[in-house]
Order: structure tokens, then C-alpha cells, then sequence
């Protein structure tokens, strides 16, 4: 049976996700921003808790951890490698292509240093599912905090290279003001038009950007689209190394 996914808000505008295994009840959080709406969600479901499988160091990912490991003892936490120190009460260090067992399922680790130097991604392949944590939202990319511009294009590359029809799920809901300054960027994109409108419809009844997908986002995101002609036409960047083009971009972010 395919994988079940459960998403919900915690603390302001940070996702919480479950990911179950109807085959085997397996269970596994993806980050904890906050614990009580994990363990609401846990409690909402009937699911029993299994693995809490981390993208990254950073409190608003990872602070609710010990207080939910105290409801769930037995639960595996899992983190990169290159960050499990920073994490709390970590059972499992992961690295690039080793596979993550939630159950029957599995997920592949993919290293996507960027946001954070550390940073990992977790792709079920089989269920076609990527949890991207900080490194790529809907109409958006990560602040690039711990790398250069080109190691963030770079980690952008691998996931635009997944499947299209890869369900993309994000850290954070940022979707309506991503698409805001994604408009800034390619002002004639109309697919790119028309979504940021579905988006303000969404989110004035509540409801969530998420998941997207791989395809959509190379037609409207523009840190994917570093290399596209008319992007790089638009912000007189025309013919420039992809990665540089990607720098200019997250730089205009950055101000925006």
C-alpha cells in the first residue's frame, strides 16, 4: 500500500509531517518544530511514532525532539552526519544515498548543503515523495547561510533532476510570498500567473500550498530556472553561468 502523508501547521508557518506505513504502522515525523502539534497529530491519526527523520539543525526543525522522544522512547531519531552533533538525542548519522527504513518504506538521503552546510533531503522513491525541508520550498529555495551560491545551485540541481511528478513537501508555508517575488522575476510567466492566484485563493480560505511537485516548480520557480533563456533575459543575465544567474536571484531575494 502507498505511503500515508498527514501535514499540519506548527509554531508560526513551520509544516509538521507524518509519514505513515499502513503495512506495517511504521511512522515516521520529519522534523519536530514544535512537539504538542506532533503528538496531536499522532493522537488525531492513532499512529504510534517510529522515527523522527531530521533535514537539518536548526531549532525550528529540531526543538521538539526530547519532548516527544519522551513519549516515544523507542522512536529512532535519524540525522545528517555532518550535523548530528547539533541535533538532539540522535540514534542514526545518515549520508548521501543511504536508504532510510520507515517501515516497508524507504527513503533515499540526498545531501544538500546550502542553507545549511549539513543539510539533507528525504526521497521515497517508490512513493514518489521528496520531504525537502529548507532547501527547496514552493516558488523558492532556502536562504543560503553556510555555502557559497554555486554549492546551493548545485544541491537545487539534484532535486530538479528527481521524477516530475515527485510530490515536494517544504518546511515552511512561504508559497504566496515566494510567488510574490517569483512575479518580480518573470513578470510574463503565465503558468506562474495563474498559480500565484490559485495560491491567494488557498490561503484565504486556510488552506495549504503544499505538496507541489517537481514539474510545477521548474515551470514557476525561479531558482530552478537559473538556466532558463527568458529568465535570464529578464534580469540581464543573458547567456551567464547558470550558477551565477542563481546568485543573482537569491540576492534579489534576500532584499526583497
Amino acid at each position: 500500500m502507498p505511503a500515508h502523508v498527514h501535514q499540519f501547521l506548527c509554531l508560526s508557518d513551520n509544516f509538521g509531517v507524518l509519514v505513515h506505513d499502513p503495512d506495517t504502522g511504521a511512522t515516521a515525523a520529519i522534523d519536530v518544530p514544535e512537539a504538542a502539534p506532533v503528538l496531536a497529530a499522532l493522537a488525531e491519526k492513532g499512529w504510534t511514532l517510529t522515527d523522527i527523520l531530521v533535514t537539518h539543525r536548526h531549532a525550528d526543525h529540531v526543538q521538539g525532539i526530547p519532548e516527544v522522544k519522551a513519549k516515544f522512547p523507542n522512536a529512532r531519531v535519524v540525522a545528517p552526519a555532518g550535523e548530528a552533533d547539533k541535533v538532539p538525542l540522535v540514534d542514526e548519522k545518515v549520508r548521501e544515498d543511504d536508504i532510510v527504513r520507515v517501515g516497508n518504506l524507504g527513503a533515499r538521503v540526498i545531501e544538500t548543503p546550502g542553507h545549511t552546510i549539513g543539510h539533507i533531503v528525504y526521497y521515497f522513491e517508490e512513493d514518489q515523495l521528496l520531504f525537502a525541508g529548507d532547501t527547496l520550498f514552493s516558488i523558492g529555495c532556502g536562504r543560503v547561510n553556510e555555502t557559497p551560491m554555486n554549492v546551493m545551485w548545485d544541491s537545487l540541481e539534484k532535486l530538479a533532476a528527481l521524477p516530475q511528478d515527485t510530490q515536494v513537501y517544504c518546511g515552511h508555508e512561504y508559497t504566496q510570498a515566494n510567488a510574490k517575488f517569483a512575479l518580480t522575476i518573470e513578470p510574463g510567466n503565465t503558468l506562474l500567473q495563474e498559480h500565484a492566484r490559485k495560491i491567494d485563493e488557498l490561503r484565504a480560505k486556510g488552506g495549504f500550498t503544499l505538496p507541489s511537485t517537481i514539474g510545477l516548480e521548474l515551470a514557476i520557480n525561479p531558482f530552478l530556472r537559473a538556466e532558463v533563456v527568458e529568465l535570464q533575459d529578464q534580469i540581464g543575465m543573458s547567456g551567464k553561468d547558470p550558477a551565477d544567474v542563481f546568485a543573482e536571484v537569491r540576492g534579489r531575494k534576500n532584499r526583497f
